[in-house]
């Protein structure tokens, strides 16, 4: 049999399932048309979460950050483009991505964007809270809300008393912050090590023995545990139980509620018996937006000490803005917004909305209602015809009611004045339209 004659057509589907790159493919419409395993665990989306949505809404980055929308706009590819983002399980993924425009015969047909995950060589590198020249200590935390004081209060007994900690909460809470003060606080000379659980590398266990081989006694801070896979969980279970014996501490965190992961199956429950002998839950930031102003302030002291700006705060209009929003990436996602505003100072004493990067801007609607080109996904180039304007745009706008009432057909018709029945048949047409295209 001649190779030509063969149907490649398997061979590449399996290929692009199993290759270790993310692979996100979209047509001229910014439709969603090949989304593979790899950036399914990126990204945390299934492809049919994508298929009838605004790559816009499903990812935290506006149009000019986006490499896909670029390549589509322009048909040039784009290289080495380091993106920096908060996926669907709330975690924060750095990915370097290659894009590429796709064109059959004489005409541009969509764009692929090729994405290497570095989220943990990223964190090796550069990692959002750690940023401080002396050890993080208690006395270094500046929250003041009454949750994150009784954090705080519960971990100093737990590194009083030397028993292994698990703390819960979402990506960018600092608890590594959390780690390292209950780390410190047993011992100056002791040393520290971070497992990044992030991935499926099943040699982290095996390398992370030789490693405490070589460090001898310390704190092993595993972020994450709930995203290793089980059998590396039972692998850790064994190494840990072995080495907290002796002078080896162990402190975990999860990114969710521990038994929802159990029951779920994402979390070993003799794993999670080991390490809650003390459970410490750091609340999210939209929950204790009373720590925002100290957080910025101490950032702001240590920007003045690094560089000798004289950056002293914020104005109301500005306050006002990060008080109102929620912050989804939590404490680093503060810290990345500070670090992008005063890396453009100069001799600013007081930071302004006009000083505010454009992507924030959007996300706080400070722009007010949307401008009619922000439905268009090209928007550089010549306008839409009307017809498929006003789709998109009833698209979009339909897709946000339901988003906001959590798909309930009822309570988005009455948000929109309209009747269950005529909303059901626009969302039925649209479905309609989209699968003709």
């Amino acid at each position: 049999m001649k190779t030509e004659n063969i149907d490649l057509s398997p061979f590449y589907k399996f290929a692009g399932e199993h290759v270790a790159i993310g692979i996100h493919a979209i047509d001229m419409k910014g439709k969603t048309i090949l989304y593979n395993k790899k950036m399914r665990e990126i990204e945390g989306f299934d492809f049919e979460e994508l298929a009838d949505r605004s790559l816009l809404e499903m990812f935290r980055f506006d149009q000019h950050e986006s490499t896909l929308l670029q390549v589509l706009q322009s048909g040039t590819p784009v290289f080495n483009v380091k993106q920096t983002y908060w996926n669907r399980k709330g975690q924060e993924i750095t990915t370097i991505n290659d894009t590429y425009p796709v064109v059959e015969g004489d005409a541009l047909i969509g764009a692929i964007e090729l994405s290497r995950d570095v989220t943990t060589l990223e964190k090796v590198i550069y990692q959002p809270l750690r940023k401080y020249d002396e050890p993080i200590t208690f006395s270094a935390i500046t929250a003041v809300s009454k949750s994150m004081r009784k954090v705080i209060d519960t971990a100093e007994k737990a590194a009083t008393a030397k028993l292994p900690v698990l703390l819960v909460g979402e990506s960018g809470t600092g608890k590594e912050l959390i780690a390292e003060a209950i780390h410190w606080a047993q011992s100056s000379v002791r040393q520290m090590y971070t497992l990044y659980c992030h991935g499926t590398d099943g040699t982290i266990i095996d390398q992370l023995g030789e490693d405490i081989k070589q460090m001898g006694d310390g704190t092993i801070y595993c972020e994450r545990i709930d995203l290793l896979p089980l059998s590396l969980q039972e692998q850790l279970l064994t190494m840990a139980e072995e080495r907290s014996r002796g002078n080896t501490y162990f402190i975990a965190s999860v990114g969710e509620d521990p038994v929802e992961l159990i029951t779920s199956h994402k979390l070993l429950k003799d794993l999670y018996y080991f390490f809650s002998s003390m459970t410490i839950k750091v609340e999210p930031l939209r929950s204790r937006k009373e720590d925002i102003l100290p957080f910025v302030d101490d950032y702001f002291s240590r920007h003045r000490m690094k560089v000798g700006s004289v950056v002293r705060g914020l104005d109301l209009e500005v306050t006002d803005l990060l008080h109102a929003y929620d912050w989804p990436g939590n404490l680093k996602e503060l810290e990345v917004l500070l670090d992008e505003i005063t890396s453009m100072l100069t001799t600013q004493e007081i930071i302004t909305v006009d000083m505010l990067p454009y992507h924030f801007k959007l996300k706080t609607n400070l722009n007010g209602a949307q401008n009619p080109e922000d439905f268009i996904v090209q928007s550089t180039t010549e306008l839409l015809p009307l017809e498929d304007y006003l789709f998109e745009a009833e698209m979009y706008y339909l897709q946000k009611a339901m988003d906001l009432h959590s798909g309930n057909v009822t309570k988005a018709a009455a948000a929109l004045g309209m009747s269950r029945q005529n909303l059901q048949y626009r969302l039925r047409k649209i479905k309609k339209n989209e699968a003709q295209t």
